[in-house]
């Protein structure tokens, strides 16, 4: 009598080489994919939010009458009428060179509370939409916070003369920006002589501090450290 037993099929273990490579597909797919799903998800977020807090200052008190007379309301309705309070407050403000609103403004700021918040704000405001940038002259490095370790600066203006003669000095005002806004920041008064002045554009700069330092102007042919 012949027995016959089926041959158990063996399978090939999948080489560790192999695994780990896909998984390490897998996981570049997943992060790229997070990396172009994450901004646009946040882009239409915030421009949805935008609308929605724009529209919704006088959109709802106008779409009341609109679906009074009319049975239904208007998306957008109120950010329309806010750009026409703009425009025209700005061409009033323009055609009276600011006499009424500087009169106004002086009236403000002698509120206790009320001025602590409007100066910052106009501030901030200016800065943003108006001509008044601050004047960056020089792209610096500074040694701080402590030996060995420097920070990007931008030359601001030389300091006042009371300043260099109580520490026997030409001192210079620094602007440190902060990383990855270069909106903020924090002033140094540093002596000349210990100021390494950078032969890279302003732009330039902002860009290494916008990007933490991802960005090399040296990328750029006419970029030089010196």
């Amino acid at each position: 009598m012949v027995f016959i037993f089926p041959i158990p099929h063996t399978r090939h273990p999948m080489p560790e080489n192999d695994g780990k490579r896909i998984i390490n597909m897998l996981r570049r797919w997943f992060l790229t994919g997070l990396a172009v799903l994450i901004p646009i998800v946040i882009t239409i977020y915030v421009i949805v939010g935008l609308f929605q807090f724009t529209d919704g200052i006088l959109g709802k008190y106008i779409n009341r009458y609109v679906y009074l007379y009319f049975g239904y309301t208007v998306p957008g309705l109120g950010i329309i009428f806010s750009l026409v309070i703009i425009f025209l407050v700005g061409a009033f403000a323009s055609f009276l060179r600011f006499r009424i609103f500087k009169n106004l403004e002086t009236v403000l700021l002698k509120i206790p509370l009320v001025g602590k918040i409007y100066r910052p704000s106009k501030r901030i405001v200016n800065f943003l939409f108006l001509q008044e940038k601050p004047s960056f002259k020089k792209v610096v490095l500074v040694e701080y916070p402590r030996r060995g370790a420097y920070c990007i600066g931008f030359v601001t203006n030389e300091s006042p003369e009371k300043i260099n003669q109580k520490i026997s000095k030409k001192m210079l005002n620094i602007f440190i920006p902060s990383s990855p806004s270069p909106i903020t920041g924090f002033t140094l008064i540093v002596p000349e002589e210990e100021v390494i002045f950078l032969d890279i554009t302003v732009e330039e700069a902002t860009r290494i501090i916008v990007s933490g330092g991802m960005l090399d102007p040296e990328d750029a042919p006419s970029s030089k450290l010196t």
